[in-house]
């Protein structure tokens, strides 16, 4: 009887462990409101892809609205409101122009806001990669992050894999992106500052006049 009774509390005392611990998709959950209740944020992204490195200032106000200013390439800008979303590439001197009424924005711009996070949990099943506990960013990193596992439920999307690498300031520090052809684009997020009071003006982008312009390059819009 002694036994039982011994093991019954070992039994009772790691359930209670266990139900302690934060799932994965609950701790999801409060990023995503806390991310909703953000009014904006701006910092620096850089975008990697193989051996290809784009840096930007990223700009963010909610809702939906983005502007990635390049200094790699430079010159380079993509905006996001809530009409449409515009491509500069100086390179060629051609803005590429989508309008967005009536259609989500594209991927680049909801990933690392309360929409993308919404997105995220509807099309991904959501795992902690090591745990529920802090992990370095990196091997050796001194920086503390929790990291997430989405594996997709549809073929339809852009990324087989997403690995979120949250900080404890509840901000995205690292999205990594596996696409269907086991390609990696990691994005580096860094000195984000929040709550800045970013005027609605930022994201009224025009590009130079003296460039050619190609509307509607992902898709006819909703009339």
């Amino acid at each position: 009887m002694r036994r039982v009774i011994a093991g019954l509390f070992l039994l009772l005392a790691g359930v209670g462990s266990i139900a302690a611990q934060e799932t994965a998709e609950r701790y999801f959950d409060r990023i995503s409101d806390f991310y909703a209740g953000l009014n904006d944020y701006e910092g620096d992204l850089v975008i990697t892809k193989g051996s290809v490195e784009q840096v930007a200032r990223v700009s963010y106000k909610n809702p939906g609205r983005m502007r990635l200013d390049f200094s790699k390439p430079e010159g380079q800008v993509i905006n996001v409101n809530q009409e449409t979303l515009e491509v500069y590439i100086p390179e060629y001197r051609v803005s590429f122009v989508q309008n967005l009424r009536g259609e989500s924005n594209p991927n680049l711009a909801t990933m690392a806001n309360s929409e993308g996070l919404a997105l995220m949990k509807r099309n991904y099943s959501i795992a902690y990669l090591t745990g529920p506990s802090p992990v370095p960013l990196d091997e050796g990193s001194e920086e503390m992050v929790v990291k997430l596992r989405l594996n997709w439920r549809t073929t339809s999307e852009g990324f087989r894999e997403l690995y979120l690498a949250i900080g404890e300031n509840n901000l995205i520090r690292r999205i990594e992106g596996v696409t269907p052809t086991q390609d990696r684009v990691i994005f580096n997020f860094t000195n984000l500052q929040i709550n800045r009071d970013i005027p609605d003006a930022r994201f009224e982008y025009k590009s130079p006049p003296e460039g050619n312009t190609i509307e509607n390059f992902l898709f006819e819009p909703v009339s």
